[in-house]
């Protein structure tokens, strides 16, 4: 297969519902920029990419992303989509430091796999199942703000809300009891943004014993692998590493001292579905959980995380909600939300078709 035209797009996508996070410096996030690649094959194949990235976890700027996206768009010409692995290895060299610019045509990539042979990305991958429930995002509030949002997903058919916090220990736990006692039968995540050290985020694990599913990053990634190990040793509640996990070296040593219950894996941080194989690699080896989390991102990201979490048996939760509130999103899915419910349909590579 010859790749005869590559196109590189950026786009302003804006946030119905502003987010925020512990680790951003602004109080809240409005809008992002995206870089779509549409990829054109001699043999009339158009494939989808996108590069998406939170600056605060990566250090990416869209300049950047832009320049290292023109040169992978010459390089790529010369490359066969269809020999993933060389190809990708040979744009991981233009692509250090710019994950989701690896990530973009990794994905582009897969997507020429499953409409070259006709097969839906997700069976390609292995096909484990064709269906994940998905958690979604409940933004730092209040506590009466909390259980508003809380209400109104719960209202809209998701069972697994996942609570920002990191700001405030005690008011984070203020707000999960809050949550649990409005809506006892919903799994909560608490999501600390490594806004704790180990005494607190000890504290919060323990306060919240029964209450949560897992305390998602409760310590800067900063920090060091020692203090998530801290963390993990004595807490009741099972830790997951999130931005700890920057890639296959870190997973294996987050496994390695099992400084962690679990992996969350974002594709558009770590490269995409070749390196987010790896890293669950690494976690099945080692019996830890894997999650397939996102950044703010457009449903072609998602439809690409979708496929790659219903791959593995590695994977037991999903966290795939980051297309929900754009709202000019170019990106049209095939896979159905139902109930929370992420599923899969067998069309072609990823599924999806893009309006640009």
């Amino acid at each position: 297969m010859q790749i005869t035209r590559v196109e590189v797009v950026p786009v302003e996508l804006h946030l119905r519902i502003p987010h925020r996070a512990a680790y951003h410096e602004a109080a809240q996030v409005e809008r992002v920029s995206v870089v779509f690649i549409r990829i054109e094959t001699r043999e009339s194949k158009i494939a989808w990419g996108c590069a998406a990235f939170d600056t605060s976890i990566t250090g990416e700027t869209l300049e950047n992303v832009l320049e290292v996206c023109e040169a992978c768009a010459i390089r790529a010409r010369d490359l066969n989509p269809l020999n993933t692995e060389y190809a990708l290895s040979e744009l991981a060299r233009l692509t250090e430091g710019t994950p989701s610019v690896q990530c973009a045509f990794d994905i582009a990539f897969h997507d020429l796999l499953g409409l070259a042979t006709g097969w839906p990305l997700y069976r390609l991958l292995g096909g484990f199942r064709d269906r994940i429930q998905t958690s979604v995002t409940i933004n730092v509030g209040t506590a009466r703000e909390t259980v508003e949002m809380a209400r109104n997903r719960a209202q809209q058919g998701f069972r697994i809300l996942k609570i920002k916090g990191g700001l405030n220990p005690e008011e984070d736990v203020y707000r999960v009891r809050a949550v649990h006692d409005a809506l006892p039968n919903i799994t909560l995540r608490l999501d600390a943004d490594q806004g704790y050290d180990i005494q607190e985020a000890l504290a919060v694990a323990r306060a919240l014993e029964g209450r949560l599913e897992m305390l998602e990053q409760p310590v800067p990634a900063s920090a060091g692998v020692t203090a998530l190990q801290q963390v993990t040793r004595h807490s009741p509640v099972p830790i997951l590493a999130d931005q700890s996990v920057v890639g296959p070296a870190s997973a294996l040593e987050i496994a390695g001292r099992r400084a962690a219950d679990g992996l969350s894996i974002k594709l558009a941080s770590c490269g995409g579905i070749r390196c987010a194989r790896q890293i669950d690699a690494i976690a099945r080896a080692a019996h830890l959980a894997t999650m397939v989390g996102c950044v703010n991102e457009p449903a072609l990201l998602i439809a690409a995380g979708l496929a790659f979490a219903l791959s593995s048996p590695t994977v037991r939760y999903g966290d795939l909600d980051g297309h929900f509130d754009l709202a000019n999103d170019p990106s049209t899915p095939r896979f159905i939300l139902d109930e929370g419910w992420l599923i899969a349909t067998d069309v072609p590579g990823l599924g999806c078709t893009v309006d640009l």
